[in-house]
Protein backbone atom coordinates (compact mmCIF):
# COMPACT_ATOMS: atom_id res chain seq x y z
CA UNK A 1 0.00 0.00 0.00
CA UNK A 2 3.04 2.40 0.84
CA UNK A 3 4.74 1.76 -2.45
CA UNK A 4 1.50 2.56 -4.42
CA UNK A 5 0.83 5.75 -2.49
CA UNK A 6 4.39 7.17 -2.90
CA UNK A 7 3.80 5.96 -6.85
CA UNK A 8 0.55 7.51 -7.00
CA UNK A 9 1.37 10.61 -4.94
CA UNK A 10 1.46 12.91 -7.89
CA UNK A 11 -1.98 11.68 -9.44
CA UNK A 12 -3.61 11.48 -6.21
CA UNK A 13 -2.86 15.21 -5.35
CA UNK A 14 -3.55 17.11 -8.41
CA UNK A 15 -6.65 15.07 -8.92
CA UNK A 16 -7.82 16.32 -5.55
CA UNK A 17 -6.18 19.68 -6.60
CA UNK A 18 -8.41 20.21 -9.51
CA UNK A 19 -11.36 18.19 -8.25
CA UNK A 20 -11.34 21.01 -5.06
CA UNK A 21 -10.44 24.14 -6.84
CA UNK A 22 -13.37 23.30 -9.89
CA UNK A 23 -15.72 22.90 -7.02
CA UNK A 24 -14.61 25.70 -5.41
CA UNK A 25 -14.28 28.01 -8.71
CA UNK A 26 -18.45 27.09 -9.48
CA UNK A 27 -19.56 27.69 -5.95
CA UNK A 28 -17.51 31.14 -5.94
CA UNK A 29 -19.64 32.26 -9.27
CA UNK A 30 -22.91 31.26 -7.97
CA UNK A 31 -22.93 32.23 -4.51
CA UNK A 32 -20.18 35.24 -4.16
CA UNK A 33 -19.01 37.19 -0.83
CA UNK A 34 -17.46 40.28 -2.46
CA UNK A 35 -17.64 41.75 -5.92
CA UNK A 36 -14.78 41.20 -7.83
CA UNK A 37 -12.19 44.91 -7.95
CA UNK A 38 -9.64 43.27 -10.62
CA UNK A 39 -9.95 40.83 -13.81
CA UNK A 40 -9.96 37.47 -13.11
CA UNK A 41 -7.86 36.81 -15.85
CA UNK A 42 -4.92 38.62 -15.01
CA UNK A 43 -5.10 37.42 -11.67
CA UNK A 44 -5.56 34.15 -12.20
CA UNK A 45 -2.80 33.66 -14.70
CA UNK A 46 -0.89 35.14 -12.04
CA UNK A 47 -1.78 33.22 -8.90
CA UNK A 48 -2.08 29.47 -11.30
CA UNK A 49 1.30 30.64 -12.64
CA UNK A 50 3.25 30.68 -9.64
CA UNK A 51 1.35 27.48 -8.49
CA UNK A 52 3.19 25.66 -11.70
CA UNK A 53 6.39 27.76 -11.14
CA UNK A 54 6.62 26.55 -7.32
CA UNK A 55 5.43 22.94 -8.02
CA UNK A 56 8.74 22.63 -10.91
CA UNK A 57 11.22 24.06 -9.34
CA UNK A 58 10.66 22.16 -6.07
CA UNK A 59 10.33 18.59 -7.68
CA UNK A 60 13.82 19.99 -9.51
CA UNK A 61 15.74 21.55 -5.91
CA UNK A 62 14.25 18.86 -3.41
CA UNK A 63 15.93 15.49 -2.92
CA UNK A 64 13.28 14.38 -1.50
CA UNK A 65 9.37 14.71 -0.59
CA UNK A 66 7.85 14.30 2.97
CA UNK A 67 6.15 11.68 1.65
CA UNK A 68 9.10 9.51 0.33
CA UNK A 69 10.76 10.86 3.67
CA UNK A 70 7.98 9.37 5.76
CA UNK A 71 8.67 5.92 4.34
CA UNK A 72 12.47 6.21 4.81
CA UNK A 73 11.73 7.01 8.93
CA UNK A 74 9.51 4.23 8.85
CA UNK A 75 11.95 1.76 7.45
CA UNK A 76 14.49 3.42 9.76
CA UNK A 77 12.94 3.87 12.94
CA UNK A 78 12.97 7.51 13.13
CA UNK A 79 10.62 9.81 14.75
CA UNK A 80 7.84 9.61 17.56
CA UNK A 81 5.76 6.95 15.89
CA UNK A 82 8.22 5.27 14.89
CA UNK A 83 9.88 4.66 18.62
CA UNK A 84 7.06 3.86 20.19
CA UNK A 85 3.92 1.16 19.46
CA UNK A 86 0.73 2.84 19.24
CA UNK A 87 -2.67 2.04 16.66
CA UNK A 88 -2.03 2.78 13.31
CA UNK A 89 -5.17 5.27 13.82
CA UNK A 90 -4.10 6.93 16.35
CA UNK A 91 -0.78 7.75 14.71
CA UNK A 92 -2.56 8.84 11.48
CA UNK A 93 -4.90 11.38 13.33
CA UNK A 94 -2.30 12.38 16.16
CA UNK A 95 -0.07 12.97 12.64
CA UNK A 96 -2.08 14.95 11.13
CA UNK A 97 -3.41 17.34 14.07
CA UNK A 98 0.38 17.97 14.80
CA UNK A 99 1.20 18.89 11.21
CA UNK A 100 -1.78 21.04 11.09
CA UNK A 101 -0.64 22.31 14.56
CA UNK A 102 3.21 22.91 13.23
CA UNK A 103 1.78 24.76 9.95
CA UNK A 104 0.05 27.25 12.48
CA UNK A 105 3.29 28.03 14.04
CA UNK A 106 5.08 28.36 10.37
CA UNK A 107 2.36 30.72 9.49
CA UNK A 108 2.95 32.92 12.57
CA UNK A 109 6.48 32.55 12.32
CA UNK A 110 6.43 33.99 8.46
CA UNK A 111 4.69 37.28 9.64
CA UNK A 112 6.65 37.81 12.68
CA UNK A 113 10.46 37.87 11.39
CA UNK A 114 10.77 40.40 8.46
CA UNK A 115 12.94 38.48 6.53
CA UNK A 116 10.14 35.68 6.58
CA UNK A 117 7.17 37.97 5.72
CA UNK A 118 9.29 39.37 2.85
CA UNK A 119 8.53 36.22 1.15
CA UNK A 120 5.73 35.62 2.57
CA UNK A 121 3.79 39.19 1.90
CA UNK A 122 3.30 38.25 -1.85
CA UNK A 123 0.31 36.38 -0.39
CA UNK A 124 -1.04 39.12 0.71
CA UNK A 125 -0.63 41.17 -2.20
CA UNK A 126 -3.69 39.78 -3.92
CA UNK A 127 -6.53 42.41 -4.47
CA UNK A 128 -9.37 40.30 -4.46
CA UNK A 129 -9.76 37.21 -2.70
CA UNK A 130 -10.51 33.73 -4.09
CA UNK A 131 -9.91 30.13 -4.48
CA UNK A 132 -6.43 30.61 -6.51
CA UNK A 133 -5.16 33.30 -3.39
CA UNK A 134 -5.02 30.33 -1.43
CA UNK A 135 -2.19 29.00 -3.91
CA UNK A 136 -0.34 32.22 -4.75
CA UNK A 137 2.64 31.28 -2.53
CA UNK A 138 6.48 33.01 -3.60
CA UNK A 139 8.57 29.64 -4.86
CA UNK A 140 10.94 30.69 -2.16
CA UNK A 141 8.47 30.18 0.61
CA UNK A 142 7.20 27.19 -0.93
CA UNK A 143 10.73 25.64 -0.76
CA UNK A 144 11.18 26.97 2.89
CA UNK A 145 7.66 25.47 3.94
CA UNK A 146 9.05 22.20 2.32
CA UNK A 147 11.97 21.89 4.60
CA UNK A 148 9.91 22.88 7.56
CA UNK A 149 7.68 20.15 6.76
CA UNK A 150 10.70 17.43 6.21
CA UNK A 151 11.98 18.32 9.44
CA UNK A 152 8.74 17.93 11.24
CA UNK A 153 8.50 14.31 9.30
CA UNK A 154 11.99 13.16 10.62
CA UNK A 155 10.67 14.35 14.10
CA UNK A 156 7.20 12.91 14.25
CA UNK A 157 7.89 9.69 12.24
CA UNK A 158 3.95 9.96 10.40
CA UNK A 159 2.80 7.53 8.91
CA UNK A 160 3.20 7.82 4.78
CA UNK A 161 -1.17 7.84 5.03
CA UNK A 162 -0.97 10.69 7.56
CA UNK A 163 1.13 12.65 5.08
CA UNK A 164 -0.52 12.49 2.13
CA UNK A 165 -4.18 13.07 3.76
CA UNK A 166 -2.65 15.95 5.95
CA UNK A 167 -1.64 17.67 1.85
CA UNK A 168 -4.79 16.85 0.46
CA UNK A 169 -6.37 18.26 3.39
CA UNK A 170 -4.21 21.33 3.62
CA UNK A 171 -4.72 21.67 0.15
CA UNK A 172 -8.21 21.35 0.03
CA UNK A 173 -8.86 23.69 3.02
CA UNK A 174 -6.84 26.43 1.82
CA UNK A 175 -8.68 26.50 -1.35
CA UNK A 176 -11.88 26.59 0.82
CA UNK A 177 -11.24 29.28 3.03
CA UNK A 178 -9.78 31.49 0.79
CA UNK A 179 -12.85 31.36 -1.58
CA UNK A 180 -15.27 34.10 -2.55
CA UNK A 181 -18.06 32.44 -1.29
CA UNK A 182 -21.26 33.54 0.40
CA UNK A 183 -21.53 30.52 3.16
CA UNK A 184 -24.91 31.36 5.59
CA UNK A 185 -24.45 32.68 8.68
CA UNK A 186 -25.63 30.13 10.79
CA UNK A 187 -23.56 27.03 8.29
CA UNK A 188 -20.35 29.97 8.88
CA UNK A 189 -21.01 30.01 12.67
CA UNK A 190 -20.96 26.10 13.09
CA UNK A 191 -18.71 25.10 10.88
CA UNK A 192 -16.07 27.80 12.59
CA UNK A 193 -16.07 26.24 16.29
CA UNK A 194 -13.81 23.44 13.94
CA UNK A 195 -12.42 24.62 10.79
CA UNK A 196 -11.00 27.68 9.36
CA UNK A 197 -14.29 29.52 7.32
CA UNK A 198 -13.66 31.90 4.23
CA UNK A 199 -15.27 34.33 6.46
CA UNK A 200 -12.67 33.50 9.12
CA UNK A 201 -9.29 33.48 6.93
CA UNK A 202 -10.34 37.05 4.82
CA UNK A 203 -10.13 38.99 8.35
CA UNK A 204 -6.36 37.92 7.87
CA UNK A 205 -6.38 39.55 4.40
CA UNK A 206 -7.26 42.69 5.61
CA UNK A 207 -4.75 45.91 4.78
CA UNK A 208 -4.88 46.93 8.43
CA UNK A 209 -1.80 45.40 10.13
CA UNK A 210 -4.23 44.58 13.45
CA UNK A 211 -6.73 42.31 11.27
CA UNK A 212 -4.11 40.77 9.02
CA UNK A 213 -2.02 39.41 11.91
CA UNK A 214 -4.90 37.90 13.07
CA UNK A 215 -6.85 34.04 12.65
CA UNK A 216 -3.27 32.31 11.00
CA UNK A 217 -5.23 29.43 11.04
CA UNK A 218 -5.71 26.98 7.69
CA UNK A 219 -7.31 23.84 9.08
CA UNK A 220 -8.21 24.11 12.72
CA UNK A 221 -9.93 27.22 14.01
CA UNK A 222 -8.65 26.10 17.68
CA UNK A 223 -5.09 27.12 17.23
CA UNK A 224 -6.14 30.73 16.79
CA UNK A 225 -8.70 30.65 19.86
CA UNK A 226 -6.43 28.80 22.12
CA UNK A 227 -3.32 31.63 21.72
CA UNK A 228 -5.22 34.38 21.57
CA UNK A 229 -5.22 35.62 17.62
CA UNK A 230 -8.69 35.07 16.49
CA UNK A 231 -11.13 37.90 15.59
CA UNK A 232 -14.92 36.99 14.38
CA UNK A 233 -15.02 40.06 11.75
CA UNK A 234 -13.36 42.59 10.26
CA UNK A 235 -14.19 46.19 11.68
CA UNK A 236 -15.23 47.47 8.58
CA UNK A 237 -17.29 44.20 7.69
CA UNK A 238 -16.81 41.96 4.71
CA UNK A 239 -18.00 44.12 2.06
CA UNK A 240 -16.53 47.75 3.09
CA UNK A 241 -12.76 45.80 4.03
CA UNK A 242 -10.28 46.72 2.00
CA UNK A 243 -8.02 43.62 0.87
CA UNK A 244 -3.73 43.11 0.48
CA UNK A 245 -1.19 45.76 1.68
CA UNK A 246 -0.14 49.33 0.88
CA UNK A 247 3.22 48.66 -1.20
CA UNK A 248 1.52 46.85 -3.66
CA UNK A 249 -1.89 47.93 -4.75
CA UNK A 250 -1.43 48.86 -9.06
CA UNK A 251 -3.05 46.52 -11.32
CA UNK A 252 0.51 45.70 -12.53
CA UNK A 253 1.41 44.69 -9.37
CA UNK A 254 -1.01 41.13 -9.93
CA UNK A 255 1.66 40.50 -13.12
CA UNK A 256 3.61 37.26 -12.68
CA UNK A 257 7.28 38.58 -12.82
CA UNK A 258 6.25 41.30 -10.86
CA UNK A 259 5.03 39.02 -7.82
CA UNK A 260 8.40 36.88 -8.12
CA UNK A 261 10.37 40.62 -7.36
CA UNK A 262 7.90 41.43 -4.31
CA UNK A 263 10.24 40.21 -1.59
CA UNK A 264 13.05 42.62 -3.03
CA UNK A 265 10.93 45.85 -2.55
CA UNK A 266 10.92 47.86 0.40
CA UNK A 267 8.12 47.74 3.00
CA UNK A 268 5.60 50.13 3.03
CA UNK A 269 3.26 50.28 5.92
CA UNK A 270 5.42 48.24 8.82
CA UNK A 271 3.40 45.30 9.11
CA UNK A 272 4.60 44.79 12.73
CA UNK A 273 3.67 41.64 14.29
CA UNK A 274 0.53 41.79 16.64
CA UNK A 275 0.40 45.49 15.53
CA UNK A 276 -2.43 47.03 17.36
CA UNK A 277 -3.99 50.61 16.76
CA UNK A 278 -3.17 53.40 18.87
CA UNK A 279 -5.31 54.22 22.13
CA UNK A 280 -7.79 57.01 21.03
CA UNK A 281 -7.15 60.41 22.69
Amino acid sequence: MTDWMLQQETALRMGFFFGVFTLMALAEAAFPRRKRQHSRWLRWYGNLGIVFLSSGLARLVMPILPMALAALAAEQGWGLFNLFTVPIWVAVVGSVIFLDFFIYLQHVMVHAVPLLWRLHRMHHADLDYDVTTGARFHPLEILLSLWIKLALVLVLGPPVVAVLIFEVILNAMAMFNHGNLALPLWLDSALRLVLVTPDMHRVHHSSLPQEANRNFGFNLSLWDRLFGTYKAQPDLGHQAMELGIDRFRQAGDLHLHQMLLQPFYAEGRTYAFNDKPKAEA
